[in-house]
């Protein structure tokens, strides 16, 4: 099967740099995580400085911004017997953490070690400061111990490790304003637009997609089914369907609110993430999984969808960043929403219609923190991502000039990344104050 997808009169090859640029973006940003991705990082910075100083330390001592502390202070901590915080985070990856799984770091963590988490918690100098620079996403661990001290930086993404430090000698280290772009030489999503998405969804050779959603349907559809079995933070999806009954619109955002209720309360399973986020990973896929069993489309059919759903995703954060007071589950929202109106045999006009809608309905839904809620925040953006789709199919929407609404779903895009990434900067400032109180972000886990 030859590949390609035509964008303005060209036909692009399956070996042309922007095809593989797609495939590319998916394998990067579309990763296995092991619980909230911010506790997580703050478990492999833990790791690695443990892994660096060669002992145990007896002093830890972590800075971490704002939008850190909002992410990790409410969320529950896998594979640490129900902890939360900056501090139970810490603890399992400098005791019990392998620094060189990344965002699995923490998940292969035993029974005893669990034990040995808490005991070290009691008896480790710990302390926890915010960070002092403007990066949104930062964490700078110090580690002493017999063998001196140890120091690692990670800046603007999960595992960008920016600096390494052993008794004053700098082992590594790179220009932190470069580094997030130069991380794993990963893929400019920037070339990322709605018209080619749909196109390269249309006719990517699945096989080049295959392995990588078939990794997304198995652990993400796994993670939902356990938060529908098991008892879970405010067990969001079982309300869903308890209340409102079992059609696929309910089940759709039941499912995949099911899956972050478990992901937020500790539930020890693997994601496939989106964008760094699980929360959105599981809103981009489930979903669209559900209605295509619905609908019994052929698998092929639900992959393309799946890639649609997740570029489309991949393309609104980009323009937000990694962390911000804006939901990042509203982008996945939207994708999903895409995903579905693909689905049904939706061409460009019916699918970038179904973004703008949904954009216009739940851009306005904060971010403050990782914790039970998130599964309820879920639900709303899914929910607005149908409905962004039926709008449309009975001839409604929202037009260019209604609120942020700009002619173009393109120019929509770009107003909800500046108003995410520029304009709710005071707002996400005022959200971690009201969070921490008094500013004391100093945290043992519960």
């Amino acid at each position: 099967m030859i590949s390609w997808f035509q964008r303005g009169g060209a036909i692009l090859q399956r070996n042309d740099g922007k095809y593989q640029a797609y495939v590319n973006i998916l394998k990067e940003e579309l990763i296995p995580a092991m619980g909230c991705t911010e506790p997580i990082a703050i478990a492999y910075a833990g790791a690695v400085a443990r892994k660096v100083l060669g002992c145990l330390p007896d002093v830890l001592n972590i800075k971490v911004s704002g939008n850190i502390i909002k992410n990790v202070k409410s969320v529950i901590v896998p594979n640490t017997g129900g902890m939360r915080g900056i501090a139970a985070a810490l603890c399992a990856g400098v005791t019990a953490g392998d620094a060189e799984a990344l965002l699995e770091v923490i998940a292969g963590i035993t029974p005893s070690q669990k034990e040995g988490i808490r005991a070290y918690m009691d008896q480790v100098k710990l302390e926890i400061t915010p960070a002092e620079s403007d990066h949104v996403f930062e964490i700078d661990v110090t580690a002493s111990g017999e063998k001196g001290q140890a120091r690692v930086r990670i800046v603007d993404t999960h595992t960008n490790i920016v600096l390494i430090e052993k008794n004053g000698e700098i082992l590594f280290s790179r220009d932190a304003a470069a580094a997030a772009e130069e991380e794993e030489e990963k893929t400019d999503h920037s070339i990322l637009n709605i018209e080619d998405i749909i196109d390269f969804a249309d006719t990517v050779d699945v096989e080049d997609v295959k392995e990588v959603m078939e990794r997304q349907i198995r652990y993400n559809t796994a993670i939902s089914e356990e938060g529908l079995r098991g008892n879970y933070g405010a067990n969001i999806g079982k309300v869903l369907l308890r209340a409102y009954g079992d059609n696929i619109k309910i089940r759709a955002k039941a499912k995949a609110a099911a899956g972050s209720d478990a992901r937020m309360n500790g539930c020890e399973m693997p994601v496939v993430i989106n964008s760094g986020s699980g929360n959105q990973g599981i809103t981009a896929s489930i979903p669209v999984i559900e209605f295509a069993r619905e609908l019994r489309v052929s698998h092929e059919k639900m992959l393309r969808a799946l890639v649609l759903s997740n570029l489309v995703t991949i393309h609104l954060k980009t323009g937000i960043g990694t962390l911000s007071a804006y939901c990042g589950a509203v982008s996945a929202g939207c994708g999903s929403g895409a995903g579905i109106a693909y689905l049904y045999g939706g061409d460009y006009e019916v699918i970038a219609h179904t973004i703008v809608n949904s954009l216009a309905i739940v851009s306005g839904i904060i971010c403050d923190g990782a914790k039970a809620s998130c599964a309820a925040k879920i639900a709303a953006a899914v929910d607005a991502g149908i409905m962004g789709y039926e709008m449309y199919i009975q001839g409604q929407q929202f037009y260019g000039g209604d609120g942020i609404v700009t002619r173009g779903v393109e120019n929509t895009i770009r107003n909800v990344g500046q108003l995410a990434k520029k304009g709710m900067c005071e707002t996400d400032k005022e959200i971690i104050r009201i969070m921490v109180g008094k500013g004391d972000v100093q945290d043992q886990g519960e």
